[in-house]
């Protein structure tokens, strides 16, 4: 079965820098594209970064452009997500997302916990 498994969230000062990793299973990584989603207390699940099934093509949202980058790793069947010069506003449950057009079938990471404050 299809499994999304995220890793390297923690607690990090403003302006520190961390990598997350997603680990994909079950399913052919290198033809579907990947997105990192994130999502604070009380606020709705939102869009982070996109990067296409090649990695030719990544797309960011306004608050994260130039700070963070998405990439991945087709050999390995992981997506990443590098943010660097991170804010408190950056704090939030991370989630790696998988979406199947053929079939319209979406998957979910558990998420990992992105902590910014001194």
């Amino acid at each position: 079965q299809v499994q999304l498994v995220e890793s390297g969230g923690g607690l990090v000062q403003p302006g520190g820098s961390l990598r997350l990793s997603c680990a994909a299973s079950g399913f052919t990584f290198s033809n579907y594209p990947m997105s990192w989603y994130r999502q604070a207390p009380g606020k709705e699940r939102e869009l982070v970064a996109f990067i296409s099934s090649t990695g030719s093509i990544t797309n960011y949202a306004q608050p994260v452009k130039g700070r963070f980058t998405i990439s991945r790793d087709n050999a390995k069947n992981t997506v990443y997500l590098q943010m660097n010069s991170l804010k408190p506003d950056d704090t939030a449950v991370y989630y790696c997302y998988a979406k199947f057009r053929s079939t319209g079938a979406d998957f979910w990471g558990q998420g990992t916990q992105v902590t910014v404050s001194s």
